[in-house]
């Protein structure tokens, strides 16, 4: 956030005592990972699932690398009990995975599917047959294309569908999953998807964009409501904010710092944890921020009371001025905020591109908990790294440069832990690898490689890294 905390280098206590050094957490702290379905789930036409966003975006030329699809991705849909094996035998005491909205209601609508839902039974089944906590998000950015081609999230109404459906899905699966994530990061849905072009739909808006962010967090709060009527245990909401760092200490940077702010992270954060629209939306928009999306009444249904806040993060961004990439203000997409975006190149990057700095981890946690106080306890529901992984001659994918990030990482975690920030768990993204969205199949995030010619898994020398921090952090608190 704005106001720089400094905080000694969390990666080095790794560093100090070489690689073996495992970071230690409190009693009861729980350990997972995470995927997504249209990631990993393929089976995109069968047991009457309906077109999502993403696979209509996947279609139009240019828009995904090497033209790849979710058609098959992993195959999770037909192998899942194969994945869950690899999940007990990880140690994990619990498996996040997203419930694709279009297999349960093909046009985003009317009664569930009962096809689509059994799937979901069938996986929680074997998760707590094997002893492992189902997590479910309710969305992970697969919209029914029939919502969007009436509207999507710029209007209301997906938001009351969102609830509709949410109530199908505890109906059939809230007996045995205990813990639930409304939406996760939507900055994605919002941004990428309805203002940069980069995610499905592939819209640039400025005004539209701006009503999507508000509409995500209207079917969140209705979500909450539903969850609850339900008697759910616990209820969450997964966002990414950014530890945005000036480029530099001058006047028009600092402010350019202000607008994003706003931008990545005061948009989702103030709503929900402080019971009010951000307020510096107008010097950041203009405009476009004329919140006639809003009715009276929204900030009581966003900032519903939750049990968790789940947290995704990877990399800082540096943030320096700029002028508008549009001079016409009325053109303006509601990213151009007069800023320029950059990483970080004095130190090691993954294959994203993405800047290592694994102490921005503690500090954006430090912060979040200092500048909310009515922040409830924090779920890591991801963090990991995408590296250049490859087979070697004996095999194995010897990922040195994965275990070396989420080693670091886990120091920053623990140094927040010791801070005073209430977190109750971590979740490493990704299982395996998989369909990263605009990137295709180009870019590997997983702790088990999956060959995309045979799906055959193999689990890498992250996967064997991370099961014995779990072994070892169970040993250490029981």
């Amino acid at each position: 956030m704005t106001d720089a905390i400094h905080v000694t280098d969390a990666s080095a206590p790794a560093d100090a005592t070489g690689s073996s050094a495992l970071p230690r957490f409190p009693r009861g702290f729980f350990f997972g990972a995470a995927t997504a379905s249209y990631q990993i789930e393929g089976a995109h036409d069968e047991g009457g699932r309906g077109p999502s966003i993403w696979d209509t975006y996947c279609r139009e030329p240019g828009r995904v690398a090497d033209g790849a699809t979710g058609d098959v991705a992993c195959d999770h849909y037909h192998r899942y009990r194969e994945d869950v094996a690899l999940l007990r035998d990880l140690g994990v005491d619990s498996y996040r995975f997203s419930i694709a909205w279009p297999r349960v209601q093909p046009t985003g609508g009317g009664k569930a599917n009962a096809e689509g839902l059994d799937f979901y039974d069938r996986l929680v089944d074997e998760l707590l047959a094997a002893g492992i906590s189902p997590a479910a998000t309710l969305y992970h950015w697969d919209l029914p294309q029939a919502l969007e081609d009436r509207g999507g999230w710029r209007v209301r109404e997906t938001a009351e569908r969102f609830a509709d459906y949410t109530r199908l899905v505890v109906d059939r699966l809230g007996d045995r999953v205990p813990r639930w994530i409304t939406l996760n990061e939507p900055f994605c849905s919002a941004f990428v998807g309805y203002a940069i072009g980069r995610h499905a739909p592939g819209a640039r808006e400025g005004r539209g964009a701006l009503a999507a962010a508000h509409h995500l967090l209207v079917g969140h709060g209705l979500a909450v409501r539903a969850l609850r009527e339900a008697g759910v245990r616990e209820v969450g909401i997964t966002l990414n904010p950014d530890r945005l760092l000036p480029a530099t200490d001058s006047a028009a940077d600092l402010a350019a710092v202000r607008r994003a702010e706003t931008l990545h992270n005061e948009v989702w954060l103030d709503p929900l944890f402080a019971g009010r629209y951000p307020a510096h939306e107008r010097e950041t928009w203009g405009e476009s921020a004329d919140g006639s999306y809003r009715r009276e009444g929204d900030l009581i249904t966003i900032a519903a009371p939750l049990d968790f806040v789940g947290i995704n993060y990877y990399r800082p961004i540096t943030i320096a001025d700029a002028p508008h990439r549009d001079a016409d203000p009325a053109a303006r997409t509601a990213v151009d905020i007069g800023v320029e975006e950059s990483w970080r190149q004095d130190v090691r990057r993954t294959t994203m591109g993405w800047p290592v700095v694994p102490h921005t981890f503690t500090d954006l946690l430090v912060d979040l908990d200092r500048r909310y106080p009515e922040l409830p306890p924090v779920v890591i529901t991801e963090n990991g790294s995408a590296e250049d992984d490859s087979v070697a001659e004996d095999g194995q994918v010897h990922d040195a440069d994965r275990v070396a990030y989420l080693r670091d990482h886990l120091f920053a975690l623990a140094a927040a832990v010791e801070a005073g920030v209430d977190v109750r768990g971590y979740y490493v993204w990704s299982l395996m690898d998989n369909f990263e969205w605009a990137f295709g199949y180009a870019k590997r995030f997983g702790i088990v490689r999956v060959d995309y010619d045979t799906l055959e898994r193999l689990p890498k020398d992250s996967y064997r890294w991370y099961r014995d921090l779990i072994r070892h952090h169970k040993q250490e608190t029981q």
